[in-house]
């Protein structure tokens, strides 16, 4: 939140996290598959980092990996796998991505407008897309984490939005 009220302030633009349903939006890119590549995760290697036989074979994780070789083990470059619908690279992957909202067990009750949903107490963010490291189940579109919002780990990170005027 400090890096993005900096960018705001240096910039003289509006820099936030994305909303949960404005990260969402952008990452499905019209689709309504659980990917927005399709439903096949072993396809996962052409268009996210992610957990797959090159990172198992390199740090001998016991979970199962996606059925592909994307070359990397770790976090990469942003840009180096193919965008969605929308020219958007590693919306699913890399690292995980925080958005505005506090985590609810439930999406009953959040915001129809597609604001950031701030009741309740907030002891846990919403990250979304899950992260090199990931498995399966875990680098889909609608799928959520929820971590304390004073998580630093390098699977997590951020995506920048900006308002525009």
């Amino acid at each position: 939140m400090a890096y993005l009220e900096w960018l705001s302030r240096m910039t003289g633009k509006r820099y936030r996290l994305p909303t949960e349903a404005e990260w969402e939006y952008a990452a499905r890119a019209g689709s309504v598959t659980s990917r927005f590549w399709g439903d096949d995760p072993d396809a996962a290697c052409g268009f996210a980092n992610v957990h797959d036989r090159t990172a198992k074979a390199a740090l001998g994780t016991t979970w199962t990996p996606h059925e592909c070789e994307d070359g990397a083990t770790y976090t990469t470059a942003v840009g180096r796998f193919r965008p969605n619908a929308f020219g958007l690279h590693d919306m699913l992957g890399n690292v995980w991505e925080w958005t505005a909202d506090c985590y609810h067990d439930s999406l009953n009750g959040a915001p129809g407008d597609g604001s950031a949903r701030t009741d309740g107490a907030c002891e846990k963010a919403v990250d979304r897309g899950g992260s090199w490291i990931s498995s399966v189940g875990y680098v889909r579109t609608a799928n959520r984490a929820s971590p304390s919002p004073d998580l630093r780990e390098f699977t997590v990170g951020i995506r920048v939005a900006r308002d525009l005027d």
